[in-house]
């Protein structure tokens, strides 16, 4: 029997997604398992498996064009099942399909349901969404109102403010129809008005009104050009997760110097002979993963019926993409060498940048490290991405002047972090336990070797 393959819900929460490359094309037989589509979601991009054997009866979404959750996307036939009998019985079955019915085996694109109105929000409606009463009948003008420009004796339908702005820039609204309600003239619509003279076609000024007024106004400086650039699903996603998360999560910050001169030191002789080279955000990850395993309960994060402790340390690591940031997960880093997490970062790393990460490697974790020392920021705080419970911050390594043990004055390189935490998983005295040991162990990286 035929089947409507839907766009699944691949990631918690989406609503909707792209097809970014189809795997397969019209009259191609698939078996089960068999990756078909690849679905691109807001920060991963997933390969999509046939559930069914059968053959491609038609394609309803062309690659590049988002789609909503649970919308059809193409017609899959059974076996000695005809395309024209698999598109049919697929309209048939499924009122969700039913543009398809009748057609071709190269379906049109336009079958696919418009997502337009779902993806981008209205910039400026031309109409007010909500119907505006009819307008009351005119009281008399006011002594300080001006009659419209030009002699007109219709009433003009504009703010008090519309009129100041027209007036100011010598713009004539008689005879207008605006975009706002039964036409009423709005602020937006002075952009498409043409300037004129103000002085020739502004309103004579009452008789009462001080004949130098006109020439003491100033002109307003022009608006400075601008450009609107268009959400994308990741600029969505990090604006809707990050929102969630300083609105539902009780952050609260611990600041920490870090004196690294040993890491420098030892990180600098183990890359003399290193294949591959390491970096101090490896010892950083390889330090966050060993004060886990010391303080268990800080290696936790919130749900709604109980605090979840988890048994190994999954870490994600805040990586810049063009257009925004994804934050992959570190799986096991309490059992990884620092070879292996340089490795695994770097691959994460330009899987990320160029799109290629999946979905199941964005998921999971009970903590994040978010570095920015390598544009010089020497401390910051970063915001915690749910469902973490925290989220350490890494600054700049600085030559600073420290007092020693013996109490004498010396210079050393120090590294501020600040550990985001949210207070429901761990408390004050919780975290500043976490971050002592992290501290202890970045100062003294031989025993994260061990």
């Amino acid at each position: 029997m035929a089947a409507v393959i839907r766009m699944p819900a691949l990631a918690a929460g989406a609503t909707e997604a792209a097809v970014q490359t189809w795997l397969v094309a019209v009259g191609d037989r698939v078996e089960v398992g068999q990756a078909i589509v690849e679905i691109e979601t807001e920060k991963a991009v997933v390969e999509y498996e046939a559930e069914q054997d059968g053959v491609v009866a038609g394609i309803l979404v062309d690659a590049g064009v988002a789609t909503a959750v649970g919308a059809p996307i193409a017609v899959l036939a059974a076996e000695g099942e005809s395309v024209a009998e698999a598109v049919a019985a697929a309209s048939a079955s499924s009122p969700a399909a039913a543009p398809v019915a009748g057609a071709v085996p190269e379906l049109a694109p336009s079958a696919a349901p418009e997502p337009e109105t779902a993806l981008e929000p209205a910039g400026e409606p031309v109409t007010d969404p909500s119907p505006a009463p009819a307008p009351s009948p005119a009281p008399a003008p006011e002594a300080s109102a001006p009659a419209p420009a030009g002699g007109g004796t219709g009433r003009l339908f504009a703010s008090p403010l519309v009129r100041k702005l027209a007036r100011e820039k010598g713009i004539d609204l008689t005879g207008r129809k605006g975009s706002g309600p039964n036409g009423r003239i709005v602020r937006r619509d002075l952009d498409d008005l043409p300037a004129g003279s103000a002085e020739a076609s502004a309103p004579a000024a009452p008789a009462t009104a001080a004949p130098a007024a006109p020439a003491m106004k100033a002109q307003p400086e022009a608006a400075a050009a601008f450009t609107d650039i268009s959400h994308t699903g990741m600029r969505r996603a990090i604006a809707r997760r990050l929102t969630e998360s300083t609105t539902t999560v009780p952050h609260f910050f611990l600041s920490a110097d870090c004196v690294v001169d040993e890491v420098l030191e030892l990180r600098a002789r183990i890359n003399e002979r290193a294949d591959v080279k390491i970096s101090v955000n490896d010892f950083v990850l390889k330090a966050v993963a060993a004060a886990m395993v010391a303080v268990p309960d800080a290696n936790a994060i919130w749900t709604s019926e109980a605090t979840r402790r988890f048994a190994g340390v999954d870490i994600g690591v805040a990586v810049s993409v063009p257009g925004g940031l994804v934050t992959p997960v570190l799986r096991g880093v309490e059992g990884l060498s620092l070879s292996g997490i340089s490795r695994t970062v770097r691959d994460l790393a330009e899987r990320a940048r160029a799109g290629g990460l999946k979905q199941a490697e964005l998921e999971g974790g009970s903590f994040a490290v978010s570095n920015l020392g390598m544009y010089g920021t020497t401390r910051f705080s970063a915001i915690i991405n749910p469902p973490h419970a925290g989220i350490l911050a890494v600054g700049a390594a600085q030559k600073r002047p420290v007092v020693g043990e013996d109490g004498a004055l010396t210079v050393a390189t120090v590294l501020t972090v600040t550990l985001s935490a949210d207070h429901r998983v761990l408390d004050g005295a919780l975290a500043a336990q976490w971050l002592a040991e992290f501290t202890d162990r970045i100062q003294h990286p031989l025993s994260l070797l061990v």
